[in-house]
């Protein structure tokens, strides 16, 4: 048995290094859409520790996504040296902080604004701290809209360009690298220190999820008057929760805008937070496996899409705009899969078996 679970493990490594290669034949188009995707995983998986272990709605995680990619476009930019005369004359080259301080930076940043959101909520559940999240998400996105004046610190709707792209062991990974005259692009580098972070995520969230943290976090999910009465400080595993969900957010902005070059208000609207909540639902909440297919899914398919919505508008003689098009099928495919599956794709094999049980004892009682 273990000896085919190996196998399959060596299989499926194989698989994720090759799989930017074959891509690469196609274009360098569909080797970013992947790096993306990636980045998706990375959210959902943050996002999973709050909705999927804990049980807490949050519709505001954009904003935790916002904190790190400004963070890192404020150290790796030329635009705080433009904006303060004090920051150009300390640091007249910039600062350009290696990846190692990027990251931890990035989520502890981003766990401390966890925290600041969590500590307000502690005592709201269901819709109430759905809204009191949406609003969280909205306020952070208006500060970046706004805080250009009087003091120019995130540059307003211009956003903030010209960040620098991450250097790894001295490799560059904003260029092409080559190999023995054989030439990795960009895109595919990206794609291996995406892929990287996700296998560390994915490690973390499985140990938290065996913890006795992970289990607390689960039976405050489940019944949180019951989880007190069994001595869980429901308080300080909500804040480590938020916290603990939102550093991954910080990473994973981190990672986007030194991919993009480029950030702006408009990349961390409400419906970005909608849609990652979308995959940790379609794939499975609180299962690993389920959330990554359904991030996987759900930030691919309207890429994918883009090629059917293409011929569909040309049919309509383009009185249907293909962006509207391609919306529209997005909505039919999750309608359809919850309804086909609606405990998504890939269940926890955890949840319903006390319902199972009961069920066969009762169907026996009967015999």
């Amino acid at each position: 048995m273990k000896q085919n679970r190996l196998f399959t493990f060596l299989i499926a490594a194989l698989a994720m290094l090759v799989l930017p290669l074959l891509l690469q034949q196609g274009g360098n188009a569909w080797v970013r859409i992947v790096d993306m995707a990636l980045l998706y995983v990375l959210l959902a998986l943050g996002l999973n520790i709050v909705v999927g272990y804990a049980g807490l709605l949050d519709l505001g995680y954009v904003a935790f996504f916002a904190v790190g990619a400004y963070l890192f476009a404020l150290l790796g930019s030329p635009h705080l040296a433009e904006a303060f005369p004090a920051v150009a004359a300390a640091f007249p080259d910039g600062l350009h902080l290696p990846i190692w301080a990027v990251i931890p930076l990035a989520a502890a940043l981003a766990g401390l604004f966890g925290v600041l959101l969590g500590a307000p909520t502690l005592k709201l559940r269901g819709d109430y701290l759905a809204i009191v999240t949406l609003g969280f998400g909205e306020i952070i996105r208006v500060f970046l809209n706004n805080l250009d004046r009087p003091i120019n610190l995130t540059n307003g709707p211009k956003g903030i360009n010209q960040i620098d792209g991450i250097t790894f062991f001295g490799v560059k990974l904003n260029r092409p690298l080559d190999v023995f005259g054989f030439e990795i692009p960009s895109v595919t580098l990206y794609y291996y220190l995406f892929l990287a972070l996700v296998i560390v995520s994915v490690v973390i969230c499985h140990r938290l999820e065996r913890s006795r943290i992970g289990r607390a976090w689960m039976a405050i999910r489940e019944d949180e008057i019951a989880a007190r009465a069994m001595g869980i400080n429901t308080r300080n595993m909500k804040l480590l929760a938020f916290g603990m969900g939102a550093t991954f957010g910080g990473v994973s902005g981190a990672m986007f805008a030194a991919f993009q070059g480029f950030v702006s208000p408009e990349s961390f609207s409400l419906m970005e937070s909608v849609m990652i909540v979308a995959m940790v639902v379609l794939g499975g909440i609180g299962h690993l496996p389920g959330v990554i297919l359904g991030a996987l899914l759900l930030a691919a398919l309207p890429e994918v899409l883009r090629h059917v919505a293409g011929p569909l508008q040309a049919l309509t003689d383009g009185r249907l705009d293909s962006a509207i098009l391609r919306q529209l099928l997005i909505a039919l495919a999750m309608i359809a899969i919850m309804l086909s599956r609606p405990r998504g794709l890939w269940p926890a094999p955890e949840h319903g078996k006390s319902l199972q049980k009961a069920t066969t004892r009762q169907e026996s009682g009967h015999e």
